[in-house]
This record gives structure tokens, C-alpha cells and sequence, in this order.
């Protein structure tokens, strides 16, 4: 895991996250870490706009009527694959979040260099849980 100091600041200091592709699914990904991380403190902001709710919280079809719901969102988390990522990177610019995170195995050259140009770090194919679950085992150390 090869995270700068800046990353590891922002998973630190976050509330909310967004997590844009969250299934209502348990055997989905998605679904566990929006899980993971409300039974960890966080708010977070399913964004999928085929439902209304998910996990018993508001759903959003996008990050703008998120952001304009819920106000601030810290951590953009994408689970959509790498070809579907840009719009939600040009979305989730206008928001101006603290953090862009691509799921493990998403990766999009062009969506980062935007995402970097406006001045928000980005991590892409990495999973947050898992990070977040190894940066809690080295606090504890």
C-alpha cells in the first residue's frame, strides 16, 4: 500500500462518503463497504439512480443532488468500472470532495488528470475497506 500522507489525512479526517455504483445487493462489494464504513461512524451517501434507498438511508441518482442534499461529501468512492468513471469525476469536481477513490481494479488516466487539475488527490484501483481496515490495524500498533 503506497499511500501519500495527504490520503491517509483525508481517511483520517472524513465523515462522509459518497459511494457511487452502491448496490442494494448484500452480495455486492458495494453494499459491504457502505456497511463497513457505517458500522465504522461514517456518513455515507449511496449514489445509484436506479433506487431511492439503500441500507435504510437516502439513495441519490447523482453527486450533485447528493452534495445539494447532505452538503459536504469528504470521499468520492467509485464502484463502476473504468470506462463508466469520468462523468462521476466531473461530477464529483463541481463538489469538490477532499478525495477521489477508484474501487480496486478501476482505472482512468483521464478521469485522474481532471480530478488532479482541480486540485483533489485521487487513488485508483485500490479497495477503501481494505485500506481503511489496514490503516486501523497500523494505528493500533
Amino acid at each position: 500500500m503506497s499511500l501519500d500522507r495527504q490520503v491517509i489525512q483525508t481517511l483520517e479526517d472524513a465523515h462522509t462518503i459518497a459511494i457511487v455504483g452502491c448496490s442494494p445487493s448484500p452480495n455486492r462489494d458495494s453494499y459491504y463497504s457502505a456497511r463497513y464504513f457505517m458500522d465504522q461512524g461514517y456518513e455515507v451517501v449511496p449514489v445509484n439512480p436506479k433506487h431511492t434507498t439503500i441500507l435504510g438511508v437516502a439513495a441519490y441518482s447523482d453527486l450533485l443532488s447528493a452534495h445539494e442534499s447532505v452538503g459536504a461529501i469528504d470521499i468520492v468512492n467509485i464502484y463502476r468500472t473504468s470506462e463508466h468513471v469520468l462523468p462521476h469525476v466531473e461530477e464529483a469536481i463541481q463538489i469538490l470532495p477532499q478525495l477521489i477513490w477508484m474501487q480496486l481494479g478501476v482505472i482512468n488516466e483521464q478521469a485522474a488528470q481532471l480530478a488532479r487539475a482541480a486540485g483533489i488527490p485521487v487513488v485508483m484501483d485500490q479497495c477503501l475497506r481494505a485500506t481503511h481496515k489496514r490503516l486501523r490495524r497500523l494505528e493500533k500498533t
